[in-house]
């Protein structure tokens, strides 16, 4: 294993402190930091060649749009996506989600059809849903997880009916890492019913490794963030079926959207322009170009390996420390770890660990039923990425041992 990670010289942001300590950032669940490239990227868009999309016929505009689309074009390429799926721009993907719950749901859900979601996903994958089932009447069930903490893929099996319209699950688990068989499971849904429609969540997906539609198991939709992937700020990403997308209503009205638009009615561009009303977030669309790039430059030269071999120490060194409890060590994961300690509170594991200039997340990671189902109010999670290493680790090890010192922890070492 790399003791120093080649890509950590790409991101300016580690040439700061934090509280007067070295920077080690281990957040890269919640969001990515951003190698110079994509900075200069947006920075580029906004200072070069500025100008709206879509519309004007100077130069400018002309560039702008071409360099737009071609984001487009490098998003279907990342994820080997067929002819017959188009790439939609939205915010994020919650709003990505919510586009299909509210656009598709409340044009095919009635009184009494059934949703199946798991108990592991996060919150934008559960709310949607939950605001459709009370508009149309459609019921909620929820997989559970099996002892591994994964999906449980017979659970799902077991839900499926006559009523069953929508399956949509998380691949990644946002709060604990765990993989789920994803494949397998969408394989069981489309072999029982085909027209099953299918979502999945790939937030963590794609930064964690290369990543494609066959590999997720051929969904309908899935749906993906730009700055969990080193991308910027708001823009997120809808792959889905054009068959599907081109029968479903339009999510939000406004300019560039339409054919015509009368004062007796308006009609719609196909998709994905149907979905994408008004100026898009144009600079930071084709700054996630840059971050496609970057990403599958990384994946060329091993950062798979990099990350494997480094979750794989921090779990090892995590389970040195008396008294932690890291949630599904052993499961198939992507660089995620949660983990409690024993008589702390995780909220006060992260305040010792602030002041060591160390970043990680704590709480319910907006996965409140899987809080619940663990029997816990939330965690501490120490997530890697490209720039991370193993003084990172070790960082957090020293960090943890001090919590317990500070906290007389039974067991402090």
């Amino acid at each position: 294993m790399r003791d120093v990670s080649p890509w950590r010289s790409d991101f300016p942001v580690f040439q700061s402190s934090m509280n007067g300590q070295e920077f080690v950032y281990l957040d890269t669940a919640s969001s990515a930091q951003k190698p110079q490239a994509v900075i200069d990227a947006l920075a580029n868009a906004y200072s070069q060649n500025y100008a709206n999309i879509h519309r004007g016929l100077y130069s400018f505009s002309q560039e702008m749009t071409s360099l737009f689309e071609l984001a487009r074009d490098k998003v279907s390429k990342f994820l080997s996506l067929p002819s017959s799926y188009d790439v939609v721009f939205v915010r994020n993907t919650t709003e990505a989600i919510n586009l299909v719950a509210q656009s598709w749901g409340s044009q095919n859900l009635k009184v009494g059809d059934e949703i199946i979601l798991s108990v592991m996903e996060h919150h934008a994958n559960i709310v949607p849903w939950q605001l459709i089932a009370e508009r149309t009447g459609a019921v909620i069930r929820y997989a559970n997880l099996n002892d591994h903490l994964e999906i449980d893929r017979s659970h799902v099996k077991s839900l499926l009916n006559a009523k069953t319209k929508i399956v949509s699950l998380v691949h990644i688990s946002n709060a604990l890492g765990v993989v789920n068989p994803i494949a397998e499971i969408l394989s069981d849904v489309k072999k029982y019913n085909k027209d099953i429609l299918t979502i999945v969540d790939a937030s963590q997906s794609c930064v964690h490794g290369r990543v494609n539609l066959e590999m997720l198991g051929q969904p309908d939709f899935l749906a993906f963030t730009a700055h969990k992937i080193y991308g910027p700020n708001g823009v997120g990403i809808l792959a889905g079926r054009s068959d599907i997308l081109n029968k479903m209503p339009p999510y939000q009205g406004g300019g560039d959207m339409i054919e015509t638009v009368s004062v007796t009615g308006s009609s719609y561009k196909p998709s994905p322009a149907k979905f994408e009303a008004g100026t898009p977030a144009i600079s930071e669309v084709i700054a996630l170009s840059s971050a496609l790039d970057y990403l599958s430059d990384a994946f060329a030269k091993g950062a798979d390996q990099h990350e494997s071999e480094l979750t794989k120490y921090m779990i090892d060194q995590l389970l040195s420390v008396p008294g932690v409890t890291i949630y599904a060590p052993h499961t198939k994961r992507a660089g995620i770890v949660s983990f409690n300690v024993d008589g702390v509170h995780h909220s006060d594991v992260a305040m010792v660990l602030d002041q060591m200039g160390i970043a990680v997340r704590t709480g319910h990671h907006c996965c409140m039923p899987l809080m619940e189902e663990l029997g816990v109010t939330g965690t501490v999670r120490a997530s890697i990425g490209l720039h991370s290493q193993k003084s990172d680790i070790d960082a957090l090890v020293r960090g943890l041992r001090k919590v317990k010192s500070l906290f007389g922890a039974e067991n402090a070492a």
